[in-house]
């Protein structure tokens, strides 16, 4: 079995769920989200016991075009993330009505095959294709069924498409002239090449933009609270927890390894835009009234450490950056989710609006905390390892960058904290908080006991993506 097994069964998937009507379209997108997973499962098994899964085929003559995926322990651990919490994200939704839901599950489901073969991609324009391809979805998702204002929406998502599109257009611009110098789009052709510093400043650069618009960092950051708060909660968890991963494992894949010498050379540059993210996200996150937007923040700020973990160079870097991603993919669509869930009940996205509801839903009560103890970095939670590895790595570049990274643990802890406080505490509100329903608490449950586990354990995924980061820093490495 390959892996492409994977992209058919999810391409399938959303037009079956078209197909299926909107009364049965949850269950159907619910059933092939699942089924990937399964397979993701087996597939990772079969890698673990050295079988060769990845795939490539000639695709187009000219100009020489492969279909080629690459399936090593990085892009399936970005897999498993994906296919993870797709399920997840879709039985979130159960509570919810949605009018043309077929289209609506089918674009979800387009959506993950489309950042699955983002993440699998081993030709370069392949990977381009499927990068915007998971563009297309989102937009209308967020467009269609987003919240507030049909016109300022509507202003916030073209605004990111816009964004985004044009960065990308950028790194094109960089796949055209890299296959110039190689005769070929492959990462492996692409890897080989011996570039002139001058040249890989400019991919570097070119990289650069699209990433840091997607991810996002400052100063691109401009469209994320908006369209954060204007998405449907599905589309907020899509992408803050999958979709910026994109930008993340990018830099990781393609950047560092194709422009080491630009990596190096400007490195300080690079980790420095990470850390202000980390101190601005905080700072910002602290004055939101909304909670949607407050949470928006606190995910630029962990990206932000997240991005100055890849741009150390280091292998604890690295590692700590891809452990960071999956657990803050899982944190922080739980507490997108817990936001849903408040505003299932109160109508309302506004903290003042709020409180007393540990009073009336302690079980609920329970497990937000526990979320957001888990974004905090609460040793015993997975965050813990990703962050604790990260500021290492940044310690061993300056330790005032460990110690600027720093701030996101106790900034986090103050803002995350009164969150808690002034939404679950204090006087009770007027309407009635009815408790988490199985539904609720079931998807919340799968969530904190990955947290939880992979906190405790993490070892299975540091065994699986360790040899892939090692592999890439040698690339890194192979010009001095």
């Amino acid at each position: 079995m390959n892996v492409s097994i994977l992209l058919i069964i999810l391409f399938v998937g959303a037009f079956a769920t078209y197909l299926a009507g909107d009364k049965l379209a949850s269950k159907v997108a619910l059933f092939f989200s699942l089924s990937s997973l399964g397979c993701a499962i087996v597939l990772l098994n079969q890698f673990n016991a050295g079988e060769n899964i990845s795939v490539i085929h000639q695709w187009i003559n000219q100009p020489n075009i492969s279909f080629a995926l690459l399936a090593d322990g990085l892009s399936i651990a970005m897999l498993l993330l994906t296919l993870a919490l797709t399920p997840i994200i879709i039985f979130s939704s159960f509570e919810n009505e949605y009018k043309n839901a077929k289209a609506f599950y089918a674009l979800i489901l387009f959506m993950a095959f489309a950042m699955v073969g983002t993440f699998l991609a081993s030709d370069g324009l392949l990977y381009y294709i499927f990068w915007e391809l998971s563009l297309i979805p989102i937009y209308f998702i967020a467009l269609i069924w987003g919240n507030g204002d049909a016109e300022e929406r509507k202003k916030a998502v073209i605004k990111f498409f816009i964004y985004t599109l044009a960065g990308s257009l950028f790194m094109l611009i960089a796949f055209v002239y890299l296959y110039q110098q190689a005769g070929s789009f492959l990462l492996e052709d692409l890897y080989k090449l011996n570039l002139s510093s001058t040249e890989q400043l400019w991919i570097f650069l070119a990289f650069f933009l699209a990433y840091a618009i997607k991810i996002p960092l400052i100063p691109f950051h401009t469209w994320q609270a908006s369209v954060y708060q204007k998405a449907p909660a599905v589309g907020t968890m899509l992408l803050s927890g999958i979709m910026l991963k994109m930008g993340l494992y990018s830099v990781i894949r393609w950047q560092l390894p194709i422009a080491p010498l630009a990596a190096k050379e400007y490195m300080y540059i690079f980790i420095s835009l990470g850390i202000a993210g980390v101190i601005y996200g905080s700072i910002v996150a602290l004055r939101q009234k909304d909670l949607k937007k407050l949470l928006a923040y606190s995910s630029l700020a962990h990206v932000g450490l997240i991005a100055a973990g890849t741009y150390t160079l280091t292998i604890d870097g690295l590692r700590g950056a891809v452990l960071q991603m999956i657990a803050h993919g899982f944190v922080v669509v739980g507490l997108f989710f817990i936001s849903e869930i408040i505003f299932r009940r109160y109508e309302t996205r506004t903290m003042a609006e709020m409180g007393g509801i540990r009073s009336q839903s302690p079980k609920f009560a329970s497990m937000f905390l526990l979320l957001v103890l888990a974004s905090v970095a609460l040793p015993t939670t997975f965050n813990f390892v990703g962050e604790f590895t990260v500021l290492y790595s940044l310690s061993q570049i300056n330790l005032w960058f460990a110690f600027l990274g720093g701030t996101t643990i106790i900034l986090g802890a103050y803002y995350m904290l009164k969150m808690y406080q002034q939404v679950m505490l204090g006087e009770t509100n007027t309407k009635v908080f009815m408790d988490v329903t199985f539904k609720e608490g079931f998807a919340l449950v799968l969530i904190l006991a990955v947290l939880f586990f992979f906190g405790m354990y993490p070892k299975p995924i540091t065994d699986l993506i360790t040899p892939s980061l090692e592999n890439i820093i040698t690339q890194i490495n192979r010009i001095n």
